[in-house]
């Protein structure tokens, strides 16, 4: 597989020195953001965390902290999360997003519907690692229902492997007598099919379920379903589909309404920036006919603004 992600790992590439440029960046009066944002957003996240290694050594004091004291606001919270291992950075979001009061569903329903089955048992692990509890339990004790039941099923992990073209047609059926055909909508089949099968499997079971029925699946589940569990299935549909798409509209409504909502725009900037950033570039501009580097433009500013431009990479 091409390499899709828009930050690839910089090639004559010495943490020793790295940490050294920060390091004068941040001395004496005043902070060279520019030199800090350009260093860390043009490495890969293997080796800004060799950097931070590379800083303790020669200075004795932790690079995040030091970053943390220098800088503030959204450029603070975006370096932040650049200097994070990935699979700790997952933990991350989803621990804030179940401790305290409210659950931020959203951040559980993209990471859980995104994530392949690998992602999400090293989340699993380091989560439990971090924060001395399991996600599920954690997550089962925040949530409900049938939303509850299909969280617990992506958590696992285990999607099945390729097509199983015996199944194609009776998922399809099996879905269109789960929802459309009766009064009332049986989710648990929802849950089973959407939750386990894998997503070349699903892409052919809405083809089939598109002949049979007439109607996009997507449009049956807005039909059939409310709330969480809307926006739920509605989500692993999306990403069976492609994910690139998914992020793209995520993305798109983070920016394109009155405010813009920072912690979606940074959270997917980062978290798809070594993985498939091209692909959903490209997807913004099929999908929205202007490219996501100047809607990133007109929607941010400062250095915050500088750093999201760094991280998609460039200009459609």
């Amino acid at each position: 597989m091409a390499y899709r992600g828009s930050v690839r790992p910089y090639v004559n590439f010495n943490a020793k020195h790295d940490a050294e440029i920060l390091h004068k960046a941040m001395k004496g009066i005043g902070t060279d953001e520019d030199a800090i944002l350009m260093l860390l957003t043009a490495r890969s996240n293997d080796q800004r965390q060799q950097i931070k290694a590379a800083y303790k050594k020669a200075h004795g004091k932790d690079l995040v902290s030091a970053l943390k004291s220098e800088l503030g606001g959204l450029f603070e919270s975006l370096i932040v999360a650049l200097m994070t291992p990935s699979v700790l950075y997952d933990a991350t979001l989803l621990h804030n997003a179940l401790k305290g009061a409210g659950t931020e569903d959203e951040v559980l329903i993209e990471i859980l519907a995104s994530r392949t089955g690998e992602q999400i048992k090293e989340i699993t692990k380091v989560y439990k690692k971090e924060f001395g509890g399991k996600l599920e339990k954690d997550i089962c004790g925040d949530t409900s229902g049938h939303y509850q039941k299909l969280l617990v099923i992506l958590l696992q992990g285990s999607r099945e492997e390729g097509v199983d073209e015996e199944k194609i047609e009776k998922d399809a059926k099996d879905l269109y007598a789960a929802g459309e055909e009766k009064f009332g909508t049986d989710e648990e089949k929802f849950i089973t099919i959407l939750g386990n099968r894998s997503a070349e499997h699903l892409r052919k079971v809405f083809a089939a379920y598109k002949k049979l029925s007439g109607s996009d699946i997507e449009d049956s589940i807005k039909g059939e379903t409310t709330g969480n569990l809307e926006n739920l299935l509605l989500a692993v549909v999306k990403c069976a589909e492609s994910i690139p798409n998914f992020f793209a509209e995520r993305l798109y409504k983070s920016m394109r309404r009155a405010g813009t909502d920072d912690d979606t725009l940074m959270r997917i900037m980062v978290s798809r920036s070594e993985v498939d950033m091209l692909d959903i570039r490209a997807s913004f501009k099929k999908m929205y006919g202007q490219s996501l580097y100047t809607t990133i433009q007109e929607d941010t500013t400062g250095d915050y603004q500088k750093a999201l431009l760094y991280l998609c990479g460039g200009n459609d």
